[in-house]
């Protein structure tokens, strides 16, 4: 019976390994993509001390990269979250200040943002 079990036991550890991998593989993208809005997030945020406001757009972008992030390593597209994502990187686009080249990088990245969301992470 005990050696029934542990079979059991590794079959099923077996199929969440498979699935976790599944899921990494299937929004690979969209997580290198999650990881470059961070750091190009990071390196804008150095260019100037921001304000108090400046730095709550900062910090709303980062958690909801997070939080999405964290959802698409269990193999879920959370849309809904990608929406607030998109928008407070938008904000930070149109409110802080930035230098030329955190502007256009960030802003790529809301296009590439958009794209994801329209694609669903099949890209």
């Amino acid at each position: 019976m005990e050696h029934v079990m542990r079979g059991r036991l590794f079959a099923a550890a077996l199929a969440l390994v498979g699935l976790a991998a599944y899921a990494q593989g299937r929004y690979a993208h969209a997580r290198g993509l999650v990881y470059r809005v961070q750091e190009n997030l990071r390196q804008a945020e150095q260019f100037t001390p921001p304000a108090d406001k400046e730095k709550e757009r900062y910090h709303n972008a980062q958690h909801h990269l997070s939080e999405f992030d964290r959802k698409l390593s269990e193999g879920r597209f959370d849309k809904d979250k990608l929406d607030e994502v998109i928008d407070d990187v938008k904000n930070v686009v149109e409110h802080n200040t930035l230098s030329p080249e955190s502007r256009d990088k960030l802003t790529q990245d809301l296009h590439e943002l958009r794209e994801l969301r329209r694609t669903r992470g099949e890209m």
